[in-house]
């Protein structure tokens, strides 16, 4: 088996412990809130991007343990910018590394099945030049896979968390957790994506949202395969076309970029983002 193989079955091996670490037996998170040097407890925010920082965090002692079992180092984003999260280096042979990034979200109140969504990592300078080192911890192309950790979750009633009031650290239970019944999935970043931008003005590229099909590596590219996804990203809306009504447009979507190189269509995943 290659490298990229067996390091993802190890991985995927390892993510299914995850849940046990992070919840009580109800499906809530065990992390309440923050204790100052008097003991007093607070209530963390819902905020999304406060709630990732923290799962991170929680889980970073089980990677490491994870990465020294199955012989790799572990290589933080020097930046906060910087891709990946982590980059898993073999001890034994340097060059056979894995970007991992963590990727947090939480469920749709109205539509269960679906989730908010992530991005998954840029598609500028480092991802058009594969040797690049802007805003990478290592060039693209020297990682063998390129691999999402993925937690999602629901989110807390917002009328049930008062971030105002303290708490004795005896009192811990009486804190409402900002999240519970976390579901962790491992892919590579390929097979969860989307062809739309993950979002505003910034060059990331967004995924899916159907949580099934997340958890399954069912995206938009996952059988065209690796290699479209990377000329699909490369080129995203550069290529100019006739739009048949006497102007032109840019290609900003799979099928129509498919359609371009003479591919097969029928191998574009639709999005589920209206059913189960």
């Amino acid at each position: 088996m290659s490298e990229k193989i067996i390091f993802a079955e190890k991985l995927e091996g390892f993510v299914k412990s995850l849940k046990d670490h992070v919840s009580t037996d109800d499906g809530q998170w065990t992390v309440r809130g923050f204790i100052d040097i008097f003991k007093n407890a607070y209530t963390i925010s819902s905020d999304t991007k406060i709630v990732s920082k923290i799962l991170e965090i929680h889980l970073f002692p089980k990677i490491l343990k994870f990465a020294q079992d199955n012989g790799y180092k572990v290589v933080l984003a020097e930046h906060q910018n910087y891709y990946p999260d982590i980059s898993f280096v073999k001890a034994t042979d340097e060059s056979v590394r894995f970007a991992v990034d963590f990727k947090t979200t939480y469920r749709t109140l109205q539509k269960p099945h679906l989730c908010n969504g992530f991005t998954l990592g840029s598609h500028g300078e480092y991802f058009e030049n594969r040797t690049s080192t802007k805003n990478i911890q290592f060039p693209y192309s020297s990682y063998l896979g390129h691999f999402c950790l993925g937690i999602i979750y629901d989110r807390a009633d917002g009328a049930t968390i008062d971030e105002t009031k303290s708490h004795n650290i005896d009192e811990l239970q009486a804190i409402t957790s900002v999240a519970k019944n976390f579901q962790f999935f491992v892919t590579e970043k390929w097979k969860i994506a989307s062809d739309k931008g993950g979002s505003g003005n910034t060059a990331n590229i967004g995924s899916i949202n159907n949580i099934t099909d997340i958890v399954a590596g069912r995206g938009m590219f996952s059988k065209l395969g690796e290699h479209w996804f990377d000329e699909y990203w490369m080129n995203y809306k550069k290529i100019t076309v006739q739009d048949g009504k006497g102007g032109t447009k840019k290609i900003s979507t799979l099928r129509e970029f498919v359609e371009y190189k003479n591919g097969d269509v029928s191998l574009v995943v639709k999005k589920r983002n209206g059913e189960e």
